[in-house]
């Protein structure tokens, strides 16, 4: 296999990127987010200790998503509490990503500037107690699978990792990388998992065992400028990391930001609503109007569009 170096100005962006080696028993996926992680950061014009949690969380969201066969949604969720409460990140089986953070903005910028090592991306700014949790929701099945743990270790990526020890049991290494520079978000990560062995002889524990001791290394070994590179397609990046072992690159995902709100399903709130409450608040602010947290679209609504929602609803 050749290296693929792309042509300036053209970058292997927003994609999900599976992959396996051939020699070892060992499967992976590479995110690499730069125009869609802009999009969701641009909608929000969050501080940049959040932006940097929610960048993090959002292209881990995306590799775990990726490790899974579903039909609906994925979600990856931490609740904390520090002056970050929130963060979540949804994915549909296509590659649709959306994103927000609940948090105190005063108490954010009082205790961002506490800590000025950047290598944990603000975790502390979660809190002290919390929890992870994933969800995959697939319509039609009455299946909804959730998996919840504690919040631990040092950093958000930490956080995952005990997730899979814990409860999935499953080796499991990431890299990650962040570039956090305002107007110019753009995050890479890889994640490699060891796959169940058919063999039960020794001889094959042992093998497994040197296989993904070694994948691991390899893993830790790659750089951020190899990761964020904006000339090496991410396919390149893995050969380089491991051409020994035969890598194979699949068919990747192409993610693209998308929001599911709509003035339908905002119509559909507004009708649990009580009228009264509606009506006095149409009254007090000439207005109701309700904001996707995901996307920050707007939806504004005045008494003559309230009173005809209450009129379909009879």
């Amino acid at each position: 296999m050749n290296e693929t170096v792309l042509p300036k100005g053209q970058v292997d962006d927003d994609v999900i990127q599976p992959f396996s080696l051939e020699k070892a028993n060992v499967r992976g996926r590479m995110v690499r987010l730069g125009k869609v992680l802009g999009e969701i950061m641009e909608r929000h014009e969050y501080p940049p200790p959040v932006s940097a949690l929610l960048s993090e969380l959002v292209t881990l969201g995306l590799l775990l998503s990726g490790m899974l066969k579903y039909e609906g949604l994925f979600t990856l969720q931490i609740k904390g509490d520090g002056p970050v409460r929130m963060l979540v990140v949804d994915v549909t089986q296509d590659g649709g990503v959306r994103a927000y953070a609940g948090f105190d903005e005063a108490a954010v910028k009082k205790a961002a500037k506490r800590k000025t090592d950047l290598t944990n991306h603000y975790y502390h700014l979660l809190g002290k107690k919390g929890y992870l949790a994933f969800t995959v929701d697939q319509p039609g099945s009455s299946d909804r699978y959730q998996g919840i743990v504690e919040l631990k270790g040092e950093s958000v990526v930490e956080a995952v990792q005990h997730y899979f020890t814990q409860s999935e049991q499953i080796k499991t290494a990431f890299k990650i990388s962040i570039h956090p520079q305002d107007a110019l978000w753009k995050t890479a990560a890889i994640m490699i998992q060891q796959l169940p062995d058919e063999n039960d002889d020794s001889q094959g524990d042992t093998n497994n065992i040197e296989d993904w001791t070694r994948a691991a290394i390899l893993l830790d070994s790659c750089t951020e400028g190899e990761m964020l590179s904006p000339v090496l397609h991410s396919a390149d990046v893995l050969y380089r990391l491991y051409h020994e072992d035969g890598v194979r690159i699949y068919p990747p995902t192409h993610v693209k930001f998308r929001c599911r709100c709509g003035k339908k399903k905002v119509v559909d709130i507004l009708r649990t609503i009580p009228r009264a409450e509606l009506e006095e608040l149409c009254e007090k602010e000439g207005k109701v109007s309700i904001t996707c947290e995901f996307c920050s679209e707007e939806y504004n609504f005045d008494m003559n569009q309230i009173d005809k929602i209450y009129k379909e609803k009879k």
